[in-house]
């Protein structure tokens, strides 16, 4: 197997910082369950769907899956949008547009 001796140091580090990270783990199951479980939480005051609502707790719904469960992507772009900042800050965002809007 022929592997290029800095890519196989570089794929080892990222995969030895990489664990299963509980917080955002958590966010995500709960977001799972409860969108699951209490669909009505994703509508508006008129019963209507808030898609706002449902994009940005998707977002956090799928950052923290991604990051939860340890997998950290090696292109910086993707590594931002899939972290747990990113699913703090849609978690965030959705609490604002639920209760402030």
């Amino acid at each position: 197997m022929n592997v290029i001796p800095e890519k196989a140091a570089a794929v080892a580090t990222a995969a030895a910082g990489s664990s299963v990270h509980f917080p955002s783990l958590a966010v995500a199951l709960v977001i799972m369950l409860a969108g699951s479980l209490y669909p009505l939480l994703m509508t508006d005051a008129g019963g209507h769907a808030d898609h706002r609502l449902a994009l940005v707790l998707f977002l956090a719904m799928s950052a923290g899956f991604v990051r939860g469960v340890g997998f950290v992507p090696q292109a910086l772009v993707w590594r931002w949008m899939f972290s747990g900042w990113a699913c703090l800050a849609a978690l965030a965002a959705a609490i604002g547009i639920r209760f402030l809007w």
